[in-house]
């Protein structure tokens, strides 16, 4: 069997560390989410206000974390306070 290259195996290891961590950030993202998703769902308007900050403030820090593109940060917040909006009679 071939002797492996000690750098190789060094990436490996910072793969899978880092896959891990984007795992986790990438869960954390979609609570964030869900969380202003259901209040939505469930009419509770205040509450979703309130959580609008927070999912807003997530959203940026893992598009700056190349978690999600900057692109699709932008499309979640937009359509996030799009729905707080109070429709035009």
């Amino acid at each position: 069997m071939a002797k492996r290259n000690p750098s190789a195996l060094k990436a490996h290891r910072q793969n899978v560390q880092r896959r891990a961590r984007n795992r986790d950030l990438r869960s954390t993202l979609r609570t964030g989410l869900k969380g202003i998703r259901t209040a939505l769902k469930t009419g509770k308007l205040d509450e979703a206000q309130a959580l609008l900050g927070a999912a807003v403030s997530l959203v940026d820090k893992m598009a700056g974390k190349g978690i999600i593109h900057r692109n699709t940060a932008g499309r979640y917040k937009s359509r996030m306070v799009a729905k707080l909006k109070p429709k035009a009679a």
